[in-house]
C-alpha cells in the first residue's frame, strides 16, 4: 500500500491511496463468502455455487461493493496512523480505479486540525479583576444555615400567610373527581405559590379540623390541557398548622451547625469560602480575557466538523439533563417551539470559541513542550477514581489507551492555561495610574 497527501488550504487534505491488487482480491473473496447464498445458480444449492459462475451470471462487479468496503476499512485507518494527520471529519471517498487484477486506487478528502501561526501569547496585558467579599453574601449564607436548622412548631390558631399546613383535599370539575386530584396529609406553605392560583389564599383564616370548599380556575396555560381554563372545586380539611422558628444567630448556633466555637469564627469561615470562590471566578474571567487577546492576533480557519462536534457535545449534555427530569430532548424542543436546527444554532458562537481556545492552547502546549508527567497523571486518576467512589487500580482497569490519552490531554490543556495566566501582564488600577502619571 502506498499513499500521498495533498494539503488544501490550512484545514483540508486529500489522501490518494494505492492498494495492491492482492488486497482487493482478498476483499472480493470475503464478499463472495458473505453473499454467495443470495444468488441462484442452476444445479447448485444456495451458497455453494463457485464465484466464477456467479460473476459470469450476474456480472463481474457483483461482489465489488462489499469488497470496496473491506479494503477501505482495512487500509484507511492505517493510512491515517502512518500519515500522522489529525483528522477531524469522516472521509469523503472517491474511487479512482477498481477491477480484478488492478491496483485499487481511491482518494479520501478530510478536514484536519488547522495549521496556523500563534499571535502573542506571552506578556498579554489584561486588567485585574477582583470581586470583594460583600457582607450581604455572608449574611445570606447565615440565613441559609438558619433556614436549614429551623424548627417547625404546631400552633392552635387560624391559618396565616407563611404557615405550613397539612391538609387533605379532593378536587372536582363539573362534579366529577379530577384524576390524580386528591391527596392525604399534603404539606403546603401558604403564600409560596406552589398550588393553583387562588387556592392558598382561601386557606387563610381556617382552623385545625375545619373543612371547606374552595373554588379556583385552572390557568389557561395549565400543563394538563383537559383542565386548562376550567373551574374546579376542592374539598379541603386542615389537619395541622405549623410555623417555622429560626434559631438565634449567636455562639450557640455556631457550635450547633459547625466546628466553630463562636459566631464570628463561623462568619470568617464563610468569608474565606466566598473569597476563594470569588478569586476563582475572577481568575476564570481573566483567563478568558487572555485567550480573547491571543485570538485577536491569531487567524484560525476552523473546520466546520469541529464546530459541529462541539455543538453535539452541548446537545448531548442538554439531553442528559432533560432525561434526569423525565423529559426527552424532542419533547423539550416541542415545548419551546424550536426545531433541532434552530436550537443547535444557539450554541454555534459558544462552540466556535471553545474549539478556537482549545486549538490555541494545544498549539501553545506544543510550542512550549508542555507535557503531562506520570505523577500528574496518577494524581488525576486518583481524583477521578474518588469521584466515582472506586479504588484507583480498579478504575484504571476500566480505562482504554484512548481514555488515558484523553485524560493526559486534559492535564496538558490545564497546564497551558496556567502557563498563559502566569505569563500574562495583569494591570491593577494602581499600576495603571502610576504609568499614566510617569513623566515622559
Amino acid at each position: 500500500m502506498e499513499f500521498k497527501i495533498e494539503k488544501k488550504g490550512t484545514n483540508r487534505a486529500v489522501i490518494e491511496v494505492e492498494v495492491e491488487p492482492e488486497k482487493f482480491e482478498e476483499g472480493l473473496q470475503k464478499s463472495y463468502f458473505k453473499n454467495a447464498r443470495y444468488f441462484k445458480i442452476p444445479g447448485f444449492r444456495p451458497g455453494k455455487a463457485p464465484r466464477s459462475l456467479i460473476e459470469k451470471a450476474y456480472g463481474e462487479e457483483v461482489f465489488y461493493d462489499d469488497a470496496i468496503d473491506y479494503v477501505l476499512n482495512e487500509t484507511y485507518p492505517k493510512v491515517i496512523e502512518e500519515s500522522k494527520l489529525e483528522v477531524v471529519s469522516r472521509p469523503e471517498v472517491d474511487i479512482i480505479q477498481v477491477g480484478k487484477g488492478k491496483s485499487f486506487i481511491y482518494k479520501a478528502e478530510v478536514y484536519i486540525k488547522p495549521e496556523f501561526e500563534l499571535g502573542q501569547y506571552k506578556g498579554v496585558e489584561i486588567k485585574k479583576i477582583e470581586y470583594p467579599v460583600a457582607e450581604e453574601e455572608v449574611e445570606h449564607e447565615l440565613e441559609h444555615l438558619r433556614e436549614e436548622n429551623a424548627r417547625f412548631i404546631s400552633v392552635d390558631r387560624e391559618v396565616q400567610n407563611g404557615d405550613i399546613v397539612t391538609i387533605d383535599f379532593e378536587g372536582f370539575v363539573d362534579g366529577q373527581p379530577i384524576e390524580n386530584g386528591s391527596s392525604q396529609d399534603y404539606e403546603l406553605t401558604v403564600g409560596a405559590g406552589t398550588f393553583i392560583p387562588g387556592f392558598e389564599e382561601q386557606l387563610i383564616g381556617m382552623k385545625k379540623g375545619e373543612e371547606k370548599e374552595i373554588e379556583v380556575v385552572f390557568p389557561e396555560d395549565y400543563q394538563n390541557t383537559d383542565l386548562a381554563g376550567k373551574k374546579a372545586t376542592f374539598r379541603v380539611k386542615v389537619k395541622e398548622i405549623k410555623v417555622k422558628e429560626l434559631p438565634e444567630l449567636d455562639d450557640e448556633f455556631a457550635k450547633d451547625v459547625s466546628e466553630f466555637e463562636t459566631l464570628e469564627e463561623l462568619k470568617e469561615s464563610i468569608r474565606s469560602r466566598i473569597r476563594e470562590k470569588n478569586e476563582q471566578r475572577a481568575k476564570d474571567e481573566m483567563i478568558n480575557a487572555i485567550l480573547e487577546k491571543i485570538a485577536e492576533n491569531t487567524q484560525i480557519d476552523i473546520p466546520e466538523p469541529m464546530i459541529e462536534n462541539q455543538i453535539n457535545y452541548y446537545i448531548e449534555d442538554v439531553a442528559r439533563n432533560l432525561q434526569y427530569f423525565g423529559m426527552t430532548y424532542e419533547r423539550y424542543l416541542e415545548a419551546i417551539g424550536k426545531t433541532d436546527k434552530e436550537f443547535r444554532e444557539q450554541f454555534r458562537e459558544r462552540a466556535t470559541k471553545a474549539v478556537r481556545n482549545n486549538l490555541i492552547l494545544e498549539k501553545i502546549a506544543k510550542v512550549e513542550n508542555i507535557q503531562a508527567t506520570d505523577e500528574e497523571l496518577e494524581k488525576e486518576l486518583e481524583r477521578l477514581a474518588s469521584m466515582y467512589n472506586m479504588e484507583v487500580e480498579k478504575f484504571k482497569e476500566r480505562l482504554s489507551e484512548d481514555d488515558i490519552e484523553y485524560i493526559k490531554e486534559g492535564i496538558i490543556l490545564n497546564k497551558a492555561i496556567d502557563f498563559i495566566y502566569e505569563n500574562a501582564k495583569i494591570i491593577t488600577e494602581e499600576s495603571q495610574a502610576e504609568n499614566e502619571n510617569k513623566p515622559e
